[in-house]
């Protein structure tokens, strides 16, 4: 198949006009070459009409018509409008299914800015429009939850192992990572202080108990970034999303939250016995002075946080999936903002059991 001949164009200025004079064939192949000159033309005479003369046009199909649509809908003057003249009448037909005012890009409003009263008070709408959305999701993921466990059977099993694997097994590297770093920190941040007072062997107690209380906070945070994943929008199938997609998430965050915990627990205090070694530590002195002061009860207050953790992180990251609005940048938007509320909401919660916790003596 031969080339298609390249559109050509030419420019005057008679009279007050410019005119622009197109010829050749105006197809999808030839006018990537004149679509950019035609547009430079018009938009260096904005305030003189324009006339395109397409007499000598031999051939226009869609892509030659939407270049002349394009050309016809800029916004211009009243006294300098575009037009378009000596067009084939099988051409013409075409031209006229389209109505280049219609398509005009809308004007970009210039938005006013806010009083400052006025800006506290969107604020608040919107903080309010979202507390209504999570109370109203609270309830329906409560009414699910207690279906589900009503009816066990009526749990879709087979996403639940699924989802456990995405949340718990893929989740392990990055969990011991983090944990095996903190203990780390931890450990020398607090030994180079001791070590003034020849007490470096207490800081087994402090990576200890800090690990083994807070150690659901941490593989909380890691299993917000796992949990989070795009909503398929089941509710034009008739199927109820929440029922199908959260309570399952919900469930193998409750299984496996646990787990992660006592697994970051255990990365994390080694973490800190090999940083120890540099202190003239050895492990086994390490250990054995972590097990002479921690116990079990220890122990149950960081596992006690784990289910209310992946409640909080399985929840907010099914709402906010099924917030998701339309375009490119949506999922990604709302991945964000799933972490951003998850990671607030843990802090949260975390110093609401310290305080508990104080109060309670344990």
């Amino acid at each position: 198949m031969a080339p298609s001949p390249a559109a050509s164009l030419s420019l005057s200025d008679v009279d007050g006009k410019r005119e622009l004079r197109l010829a050749g064939r105006l197809d999808s192949y030839s006018i990537a070459g004149v679509w950019p000159d035609a547009r430079a033309a018009l938009d260096a005479a904005p305030n003189v009409p324009v006339l395109i003369d397409t007499s000598r046009v031999e051939y226009c199909d869609g892509g030659g018509i939407a270049m002349l649509v394009d050309l016809l809908r800029q916004p211009r003057p009243p006294e300098a409008q575009v037009s378009v003249v000596g067009l084939k009448p099988q051409f013409q037909t075409l031209l006229d299914q389209f109505d280049p005012v219609a398509m005009r890009a809308p004007p970009k409003e210039h938005e006013e800015r806010l009083h400052t009263v006025a800006e506290i008070g969107r604020a608040a709408l919107i903080v309010g429009r979202d507390m209504r959305v999570q109370v109203a999701f609270i309830g329906e993921t409560s009414s699910a939850l207690w279906f589900a466990i009503t009816h066990p059977h009526r749990i879709r099993w087979k996403d639940v192992w699924y989802t456990c694997e995405q949340v718990g097994v893929n989740a392990l590297p990055i969990v011991a990572l983090i944990s095996f770093l903190l203990g780390i920190i931890l450990a020398f941040q607090s030994a180079v202080p001791m070590k003034q007072f020849g007490a470096e062997i207490f800081v087994a107690d402090l990576v200890g108990l800090s690990i083994l209380r807070s150690g659901a906070a941490f593989a909380a945070e890691i299993g917000t970034m796992k949990v989070n994943e795009e909503l398929n929008a089941l509710t034009t199938m008739g199927l109820d999303p929440v029922r199908f997609l959260v309570v399952t998430r919900i469930i193998a965050a409750l299984l496996m939250m646990p787990l992660l915990c006592i697994f970051a627990d255990l990365i994390g205090i080694l973490g800190g016995a090999l940083t120890m070694i540099s202190f003239n530590i050895p492990i086994s002195a390490f250990l054995h002075e972590v097990d002479s002061l921690v116990d079990v009860k220890d122990l149950l207050a960081g596992l006690a946080k784990a289910p209310v953790f992946a409640i909080l992180i399985a929840g907010i990251g099914c709402l906010r999936g099924l917030q998701t609005q339309t375009g490119a940048s949506a999922v990604g938007i709302s991945a964000t903002r799933a972490v951003v509320s998850a990671i607030i909401l843990l802090v949260v919660v975390d110093g609401i059991y310290a305080f508990v916790y104080y109060l309670l003596d344990i």
